[in-house]
C-alpha cells in the first residue's frame, strides 16, 4: 500500500493537496503599509531596551531564519534567558505565541520582551516616553493613528502588522503541493510519505506545519533536560501540563537550529530521530531519518526581503546656517 501510495505522489503531485494535512503558505496581504512600515522600524528599534542596543531582531534576526541560533537568547547585561527563541517567521499562523501559550496573538506577544528583565529590560512606559522624544516617531504614529499621544497598545499593534507579513511561501514542497511535479525529488517524496505514515502529521499539520495545539515533551518516553521551562503548567498552575508546550512549526526548520525549547540538538537529522523515539516510540532507520530530513528541507519558504529602515535620529538635525555670499 505504501509503494502504491507513493506512485500516485510521484505521478500525481499536488493531487488533492487541499486533502492533505499540510496546506500551503500564502504570501501576505498589506492592507496598511504606513502601519507595516513603522512595525518594522519598531522591530529594528534598539531604543526599546534599557540598554539601548537590544531590539526585536536581536533574537529573532529576520537574516537568520527568524532565530539568533543560540541555545538561548542574550539579554541585558549578558543574562541568559530560560527557553529557547521560537522564530517569528510565520508566527502569525500560531493559534497562541510563547512556548507556554502565555500570549493570545502577535499584539500581546511584543509586549512581553520589553519589560521582561531578562531581555529587554525596560518598561513599558520608559519605552514609550523615549519614542515619543523622537519627532520621527511622533509623526509616523500621527500619520498611522491619527494621534500623538500614543501609547504601548500603538506600539505593539504596529510591531503585530509587520511580523503579520513575515510569511514564507512557495517553498518546494509548497510548489508540489499545488501541481509543480519536479519541486520534490523522489527523496524528498519518500519522506513526506514516512512523515505521514509514522504519524508526525498527528501534530504537525496545518499551513505552519505546526503551531495550533500544544504537546507534552516526551509523550511516549520521557525527555531529560536541565531546562528550567515548566511550558503550559507554568502559565495554568496545573501539574499535569508540566512539560507540555506549543508544537513549533516545522517551516525553514533547516535554518531555525538549535532545536527543541531547550535548543538541546543542532542536528536536524538528530532531531528527526528523538523525536519520533520519544513522541511516537518509533526507531527510524538511518535511512528513514535520511529520508525524512530531507523532506523537511523543502519547507524552507521564500525568507523575507527586508530593506533595513532609517530609524529616528536621537536628536532633530540642526538646521544648517545660509551661507551669504
Amino acid at each position: 500500500m505504501r509503494k502504491y501510495c507513493l506512485l500516485v505522489a510521484l505521478i500525481l503531485p499536488g493531487a488533492g493537496w487541499a486533502n492533505e494535512p499540510i496546506q500551503p503558505v500564502e504570501p501576505a496581504k498589506v492592507t496598511n503599509p504606513e502601519k507595516v512600515e513603522l512595525g518594522k522600524m519598531l522591530f529594528f528599534e534598539p531604543r526599546l531596551s534599557k540598554s539601548g542596543a537590544i531590539s526585536c531582531n536581536s533574537c529573532h534576526n529576520l537574516a537568520t531564519g527568524g532565530v539568533d541560533n543560540q541555545v538561548s537568547s542574550l539579554g541585558h547585561k549578558w543574562k541568559v534567558g530560560p527557553i529557547n527563541s521560537p522564530t517569528v517567521l510565520n508566527s502569525s499562523l500560531n493559534f497562541v505565541q510563547f512556548w507556554d501559550g502565555r500570549a493570545k496573538d502577535l499584539k500581546e506577544q511584543a509586549a512581553g520582551p520589553i519589560a521582561n528583565p531578562l531581555e529587554m529590560a525596560f518598561t513599558h512606559n520608559l519605552a514609550v516616553e523615549t519614542l515619543h522624544t523622537l519627532p520621527g516617531y511622533r509623526t509616523r504614529f500621527s500619520a498611522v493613528y491619527g494621534k500623538d499621544n500614543f501609547g504601548i497598545d500603538e506600539v505593539t499593534d504596529a510591531i503585530a502588522a509587520f511580523e503579520e507579513t513575515l510569511v514564507t511561501p512557495n517553498a518546494p514542497f509548497d510548489r508540489w503541493l499545488k501541481g509543480d511535479s519536479k519541486a520534490l525529488t523522489a527523496q524528498q517524496l519518500k519522506g513526506y510519505e514516512l512523515f505521514k505514515a509514522k504519524g508526525c502529521t498527528a501534530c504537525h499539520n496545518g499551513v505552519a506545519i505546526g503551531g495550533n495545539s500544544y504537546q507534552k515533551m516526551g509523550l511516549v518516553k520521557s525527555y531529560k533536560t536541565d531546562n528550567p521551562a515548566q511550558g503550559r503548567g507554568a502559565v495554568t498552575g496545573e501539574k499535569q501540563f508540566i512539560g507540555w508546550f506549543k508544537v513549533p512549526t516545522l517551516r525553514n526548520i533547516e535554518l531555525t537550529y538549535p532545536y527543541f525549547h531547550d535548543g538541546a540538538v543542532w542536528d536536524l537529522k538528530e532531531a528527526v530521530q528523538i523525536m519520533a523515539d520519544i513522541q511516537l516510540g518509533q526507531r527510524l532507520t538511518d535511512q528513514e531519518a535520511e529520508d525524512m530530513t530531507a523532506y523537511l528541507k523543502s519547507l524552507t519558504g521564500e525568507q523575507p526581503q527586508i530593506v533595513l529602515p532609517q530609524l529616528p535620529p536621537s536628536q532633530p538635525e540642526t538646521p544648517k546656517p545660509e551661507v551669504k555670499s
